[in-house]
């Protein structure tokens, strides 16, 4: 390697600017590792998997690329990291668009485009540190301070790019932007170095036209990133996407067809069709609703779309329904977007944003609505004030913190796909519900397909037993889904011994303006197939043993 002259350069100044270009580098490296897994846990599913899967392999390549440095000639050293630099921003620019883009057009050839840019991405990686080791060489020729500073730079440069990536790049981009974004500093990072190096470089007019290019192309990108976005999903969905949404939490998707029935999809997974939601909340809600005697304090966990509130509110009992949703952005999607107000019947429509701290909670909105008699008695009562508090939070650190006693808790979460939302089908969390309950309360949590996904389903129920509950099973068709079912769960000490299937039994008043739901198909509800609730296993869900996770990965792998 060329030992260092000036060439109008101050050493100093040199070994800075190699210094802040390993940071970037740093920041990017780590960035684009996050950011494949990221997509593909949202396409993939098994977030777990995907990441340690993803991360493993580019580690795989940035060894690989590490080794083949070894056969570049130090002449080229400069030009070598510059051109890489711009390549790597190229590539992890433009490649979750296209391994997007890819997975809805050419869905057989997918995981080819898939690891081609992952295991590309790491090999450029790799190369990255020695190369710039080899550029330091000039000004820092001892091997001891010459690595001191790369690797410094390098290490605390991904721990940047870390809390960049989880804190703040989601603020401001969804995830095909945040990588359209690391490309350009990439590229920078690319010219910043030849502005400083390019008296050591052997094609130093070439390198920088390059660079340019690739620039343009990543900013056209980054401004078109919502775009590019809704143009590459449009390939996974049947219908024209009308609305998206990224949050720090989840990817929200909005779909109509010809006729206007509405779809909306989180994370790729339908949560509803408006042409049988009814279906599904009506079984959610009014089997426990119309079998409570006292329903004056109602708990909704999950449920942001508003559509299980609006069921909640056929009762004109009702003082009080608490909805707890982790993302404040679905809440007030469904506050505000005309399609879902539609259809929630404006159920969280006219609230006032209010914040207020409280240990573990952030209390949102609160509504007070008009509400009247049903049926006959519709023009007869005067109107009662409901009060609805929404609260933005996850469900399981709100249920360790929220004080007061609730008749009905209604778990409207997502099914176990991934280890967090198993933790909201856990022993611990229900054990902690179960104080919520007042002694004469019920719990109904949807609990996926019986058929399809049995062990699942079963799972739930044996998780609720071993948390002090009496349970009960019931199960419907719902056209979007499938055969699905739900358990009811009401303290042991109340619904033992028979009890709670006896409640069920019993002919109970449903309200007059229901879609569907009748006493009959109540109660045809609780009968199951022959041997269909039976199982050799035993195993109850917990946070360190999510048993849960695992039927629910065997089940969508054997239906795959």
């Amino acid at each position: 390697m060329e030992q260092f002259d000036s060439k109008n350069r101050n050493p100093k100044a040199l070994v800075v600017v190699l210094g802040l270009s390993m940071l970037f580098v740093g920041i990017c490296g780590i960035s684009y590792e996050y950011t494949f897994s990221r997509l593909a846990s949202d396409i993939l599913g098994n977030s777990l998997r995907q990441w340690a899967i993803i991360i493993g392999l580019m580690m795989l390549f940035m060894g690989i690329g590490a080794d083949l440095q070894k056969h570049f000639p130090d002449k080229y050293n400069v030009d070598n990291f510059i051109i890489l630099e711009i390549v790597l921003g190229l590539l992890g620019g433009i490649g979750p668009s296209l391994t997007l883009y890819a997975f809805g057009s050419i869905n057989q050839h997918f995981i080819l485009v898939h690891y081609f840019f992952i295991c590309s991405i790491g090999l450029l990686i790799g190369l990255e540190i020695p190369l710039l080791s080899r550029v330091n060489q000039m000004t820092v020729p001892s091997l001891k301070h010459n690595l001191g500073l790369i690797l410094k730079m390098d290490y605390i440069g991904s721990f940047i790019g870390a809390l960049v990536w989880v804190f703040i790049l989601p603020i401001f981009f969804n995830v095909l932007e945040i990588s359209f974004f690391l490309g350009i500093v990439n590229v920078c990072v690319a010219l910043f170095t030849w502005y400083w190096f390019y008296p050591w470089m052997q094609y130093p007019r070439l390198v920088p036209v390059f660079g340019i290019v690739v620039l343009v192309i990543l900013v056209i990108g980054i401004i078109n990133g919502e775009r590019i976005t809704t143009h590459a999903e449009q390939k996974l969905y049947r219908d024209r996407i009308v609305f998206t949404k990224t949050t720090p939490y989840q990817r929200i998707v909005m779909t109509q067809n010809d006729a206007r029935d509405t779809y909306l999809y989180i994370n790729g997974h339908l949560q509803f069709s408006s042409l049988d939601e009814h279906i599904y909340h009506e079984f959610l809600v009014h089997p426990v609703m119309s079998s409570l005697k006292r329903r004056n304090n109602i708990l909704v966990l999950g449920g942001g779309d508003g559509l299980a509130v609006r069921e909640v509110l056929k009762y004109d009992d009702v003082e009080s329904i608490t909805l707890v949703d982790i993302d404040p952005e679905m809440t007030k999607l469904a506050a505000t977007n005309p399609n879902l107000v539609a259809l929630n019947q404006g159920s969280l429509k006219n609230a006032k944003v209010r914040t207020l701290p409280a240990v573990g909670v952030q209390q949102g909105e609160k509504t007070t609505l008009t509400q009247f008699g049903n049926g006959h008695f519709r023009r007869h009562r005067k109107h009662e004030e409901v009060e609805i508090h929404l609260y933005n939070i996850d469900a399981y650190n709100f249920v360790q913190s929220i004080s007061g006693m609730y008749d009905a808790i209604i778990l409207d979460f997502p099914d176990p796909n991934n280890e967090d939302l198993a933790n909201l089908y856990s022993f611990e969390f229900y054990s902690v519900l179960k104080d919520k309950l007042t002694f004469d309360g019920l719990i109904i949590q949807q609990s996926s397909t019986p058929s399809l996904a049995k062990e699942v389903f079963l799972t739930v129920g044996r998780t609720m037993r071993a948390a002090g509950l009496e349970t009960l099973p019931i199960r419907q068709h719902v056209p979007s889904f499938g055969d699905w079912g739900w358990w009811v769960a009401g303290h042991n000490e109340r619904y033992g011994q028979g009890a709670l299937k006896q409640l069920f039994d019993q002919p109970r008043v449903i309200p007059a303006d229901v879609r569907y739901i009748t006493n009959e198909l109540i109660s045809a509800s609780m009968h199951f197939g022959k041997g269909a609730l039976d199982s050799p296993l035993q195993d109850v869900n917990k946070l360190l043993d999510k048993r849960i996770y695992y039927h629910y990965e065997r089940a969508i792998r054997r239906y795959q």
